[in-house]
């Protein structure tokens, strides 16, 4: 998820709506004035981020409090240090990105998470419910034609194009490391904007690119996320990331945090 960073917001999709669903039930539950502390939530620059910044901020004015959204600010590097700045109180990510990209060889596991983000004076709400992990996909009209369901599949035909958006190329979990993985043959692999990457395999200019699991593209373009046959990649719970001096400030937004932990689903 799109863990993870995009250019532009992309249509909504039934995660909006889950969201959505998710906020109502939040705010259904009945908070008091907290008091006219400011809060400011940021977002990465796609779409299913800025939603649950929204949410966010939504379910803390719900609660009395001050609160601003400061929607797209960029990517995953951008918003961590903003946090680590104290330029922003909050912002919703992912625990693949967070151990595998932002802390990077600092986690053995996912339960030493807590202590490591402690060490940055940083803490993490619960999982929200979705794992919006990465995917590679194709229209289902060509992976059909090719016989292609998993990523596996694709050492068969090395002269598949490949465009990746420009973070995945980078990344600790992105193309390099699931090149070695899956041993893939490619050597048409190239760094685009997200966006100009999914109308290219829609157009057949590519053959792949990555996807986010709950991506509005999927069905927009009806393409088909490939099995990761080998589980290369982990999971991208979604969770929110926030300052421990929030907490200390103000106890009880931990609290609402927790209202939305298992409350948004992939499915609806």
């Amino acid at each position: 998820m799109n863990p993870h960073t995009g250019t532009t917001p992309h249509p909504p999709n039934s995660f909006s709506a889950c969201v959505v669903c998710g906020l109502i039930l939040a705010l259904s539950l009945g908070t008091r004035a907290l008091g006219a502390q400011p809060v400011t939530a940021g977002s990465k620059n796609f779409t299913e981020s800025v939603i649950l910044g929204e949410v966010a901020m939504h379910l803390l004015r719900s609660a009395g409090l001050e609160a601003t959204h400061r929607a797209e600010l960029g990517g995953t590097r951008i918003l961590w240090n903003a946090l680590l700045a104290g330029d922003i109180d909050l912002y919703p990510d992912y625990t693949g990105t967070i151990i595998e990209e932002t802390l990077a060889g600092e986690v053995k596991s996912p339960a030493d998470l807590p202590a490591v983000l402690e060490g940055y004076g940083l803490r993490m709400s619960g999982q929200l419910g979705f794992n919006d992990t990465y995917a590679m996909g194709m229209t289902r009209e060509r992976a059909a034609g090719l016989g292609i369901r998993s990523i596996s599949d694709l050492r068969r035909f090395p002269d598949l194009r490949f465009g990746f958006s420009n973070e995945f190329m980078d990344r600790q979990d992105g193309w390099p490391s699931m090149q070695a993985a899956y041993r893939l043959p490619q050597t048409f692999v190239r760094g685009m904007d997200n966006d100009l990457a999914y109308r290219g395999v829609a157009s057949g200019t590519i053959d792949v690119t990555d996807l986010y699991s709950t991506a509005a593209e999927i069905k927009v373009y009806d393409l088909v996320a490939l099995a990761d046959d080998q589980r290369h990649f982990p999971e991208y719970q979604g969770v929110y990331l926030y300052r421990a001096d929030l907490a200390e400030r103000l106890p009880k937004v931990p609290e609402l945090l927790m209202r939305l932990e298992g409350a948004i689903t992939e499915g609806g």
